[in-house]
This record gives structure tokens, sequence and C-alpha cells, in this order.
């Protein structure tokens, strides 16, 4: 706690820098990220993340120091010369995105590699830490380089802001927005310097290897969130300054430790924890609204045999013993018994010594979806021209997910029907 106290004083004026770097440019990364994500171009952020590093060991070598304007210059030049390639690859060859990615990545980075180890050999005492560009540096943020980066993020948000209805078009429907007369071409071209101004804007806390995880991680985790384009931009940028703060925190716990894979591994711990718990579209989500369907699927399928064999002996009301619903259709013993119970307990179903009955909720209940199960039945034999014995399987399905407003629909356009394909009677109330 007394360390919590200490790093949010700011008390240091080095562990200000740090944190509000790092917090600002995680952010403005992770909002131009949002439409890489969208536009399923998270591999191009990776080969721009690492083709800068070439960019930034030329303009140390014309420069000769580590002028933060000039290593950011040097970085966009690269990387957008990066993306560049990409693009006139793909469109000149028959090599695809992934192939022209990969081989622009590993070119870019080895030369890079090559500029970088010459650079350190060349007894140039002003080479000192720029080997830190590869995985970053934030401790090493001062008062001119956190102004500077803050600058180019105030510069990123801006134009999003812009621009945000045109990116936000191409982002979803290209096509579309070239039909309505948008200079998509131009638009693509500014994504692109966008992209490479966020990467240059992370390279100083994460790194060139890893600056790819913020342009894409937070989007992606509030991507689990919300369907919003605005929310998830937010999303993602708190996401991203969270990271930032929390890796800052880490690495003043742990001077050793390296700020920039621990702002990584802070987005990368909430997109885990996105995919697994965001409500709608997170794991756990999905497997409770599975399990629920499963549930809901196997207590109408039981309710639609009480009413069948009810039909079949012209009395609903009679109990029904296990082996009775097993020779009828096959259940496992254990689930049958876990699906009897529930319905009883929910007052579909009266428990008569060894055997159930249905109440009359029950018979309702059975009687609907045994109507679903027979009008769908109709309407693809009638509508699509399916043979009658090949439609009882996909009518299985159907009748637990169709709406009241679709069973009005159904009623009306078959006329309101009194049997089925196979001549069985269509219950109505």
């Amino acid at each position: 706690m007394d360390s919590l106290v200490d790093f949010f004083s700011f008390r240091n004026a080095n562990t200000f820098y740090v944190v509000f770097g790092s917090a600002i440019l995680a952010a403005s990364t992770a909002l131009v990220g949002t439409f890489s994500f969208l536009k399923k171009k998270s591999l191009a952020g990776d080969a721009v993340a690492h083709a800068v590093l070439p960019g930034i060991c030329l303009a140390f070598l014309l420069s000769g120091n580590k002028n933060p304007l000039w290593l950011i210059l040097g970085a966009f030049i690269s990387g957008w010369f990066a993306l560049v390639s990409i693009d006139f690859i793909t469109s000149r060859t028959r090599l695809k995105e992934d192939t022209a990615i990969g081989l622009v990545m590993s070119v870019y980075f080895g030369v890079g590699i090559v500029l970088l180890t010459s650079i350190q050999h060349s007894g140039n005492a002003a080479q000192t830490g720029l080997e830190g560009f590869l995985f970053g540096k934030a401790a090493a943020l001062v008062g001119s380089d956190m102004w500077t980066f803050a600058g180019l993020s105030v510069l990123l948000l801006l134009t999003v802001v812009l621009f945000f209805k045109e990116l936000t078009l191409i982002s979803f429907d290209e096509n579309f927005a070239k039909v309505i007369g948008f200079p998509v071409r131009r638009l693509e071209l500014l994504l692109t310097t966008l992209t490479v101004l966020a990467v240059v804007a992370g390279i100083q806390t994460v790194g060139v290897v890893l600056t790819a995880a913020m342009l894409i991680t937070p989007a992606a985790a509030a991507r689990f969130w919300t369907d919003r384009l605005p929310i998830m931009m937010g999303l993602a940028a708190l996401i991203g300054a969270f990271s930032g703060i929390s890796g800052a925190f880490a690495s003043y716990l742990a001077p050793a430790m390296p700020t920039g894979p621990w702002i990584v591994l802070v987005a990368s711990a909430v997109a885990i924890g996105s995919f697994l718990f965001a409500p709608g579209r997170g794991t756990v989500a999905k497997w409770q609204r599975q399990r629920a369907h499963r549930r809901k699927f196997g207590e109408e399928n039981l309710l639609k045999l009480f009413y069948k064999l009810g039909e079949n002996d012209a009395a609903f009301f009679v109990p029904r013993s296990q082996a009775d619903i097993l020779r009828a259709r096959a259940f496992d013993s254990r689930a049958l018994l876990n699906i009897l119970a529930r319905l009883v307990g929910e007052g579909y179903l009266r428990r008569e010594g060894a055997a159930w009955q249905l109440t009359p909720e029950g018979r309702e209940r059975g009687q609907r979806i045994t109507r679903l199960h027979r009008l769908w039945e109709l309407y693809l034999t009638e509508y699509l021209r399916l043979a009658p014995d090949h439609v009882h399987d996909d009518a299985e399905t159907m009748e637990h997910i169709i709406t009241p407003e679709i069973e009005l629909q159904l009623e009306k356009r078959l006329k309101h029907p009194q049997f089925d394909p196979h001549l069985a009677r269509i219950p109505y109330d």
C-alpha cells in the first residue's frame, strides 16, 4: 500500500513521465489499432512494428544522436514504406497478403538488426541505449520525450475524430464507400499513416517487438464488451491506458523488470479475462447460453413426447413411467430423470409415484411445440418443395427457436392448416 501511495504521489518527476507517457502512448496506439483490428489488418501492424527498426538506425546514423524527433521521422518513413511494399507486392504479384507481410517483416527487421549491430560496434558513445527500442525502455522517458510523444498521441486522436465517419465506413464496407464516392484509396493511405504513427508512438514504451500487441490486444479485448464502435474505441483506449499505468507500476515495484513487457502482459490478461467473462460474447456466457438451450430443448422434446402419447391414447393426463418414455424416444436415463425433475419443479409435470403426468400448463406447452413442429414441416414441403420424409430433422431444431411472431406469419401464410405433410392434425388452442 505504501508503494502504491508513493507511486501515485509522483514525488519523483521521472515516475510521472513514465506513467503519463506509458498511458497516453498505449491509449493512442489502441485507438488506432481498433480500425486495424476491424479491417483484419492485425499482421500488418506487426510488420510495421518490426519494419521501423531500420528507420530508427538510419536516423541515428544520419543525425549522430538519439533526438526523438529524428528517430520518430526515421521510424515513420521506414514503417510507411513497409506498408506500401506490402500493398505493392499484394497488388502486383500472385503472393497473398500474409505472405507479403511475412516477407516484408523479415527483410526490414533483418536490415534493422544488421544496422543496429553495426552501430553498436562503431564505438559511437551516443548509441548507448539505442537497443532499448527493440523491447522498449519506458523508464528512459524524460520530459522532452514525453511531450514529443504526447503531441504525437494528440495528433492521432484529432485525426481519428476528424475522419471518424470515413474510417468507420472503409473499415466495415469498403465497396459501399467506393460506390458513394468516398476517396477510398486516400483514406486507406490515411489509415496506413495512422497505423505507422501509432506504432512509432509505442516503440519507446514497449519496443518494436511488442508494439503490435498494443495495437491489437486492447481492441480485441474491447470487442467482447460491445457492438458499438465509439464505445469499443473508448474501451480500447481505457484498456491501453490501464495497461500502461499497471505496467509502469509493476516496473516500479521491481526495477529490474522492463516496463514494456509488463504493459503487454497486463493488456493480454485483460484480453483473456474479456474472452472468458465478457457478458454476451465471453466463453463463459456462451457456455451458459448453450447449456440453457440444451436444457430448454430437452424439456420441450419431453413435453412434446408426452403430448404425442396423449394424442395417441386420446388421454393427455395419464401418468407415464420411465419405461413408457424410453420406449417412445431414446433418452439417456440420468439426463431423463434430471429433465423430469426440472419439469416437475417448473409445474409442467406432476409426480405420481413412479410415473409422471402432464399438468394443464405442461399440456399447453407441449401442444405449442407440436404445432410449431408440424407447421414448419408443412412450410418446408409447400414452399421449399422438400419431400415429407426429409423435413423431420430440420423441424426438430426449428420448433425450439420459432418466435410467436414467426408462428403467426407461418399460420397466416399456410392459411391456418389443419394437417401436416404426414396427415397428423396440427393442434390449435
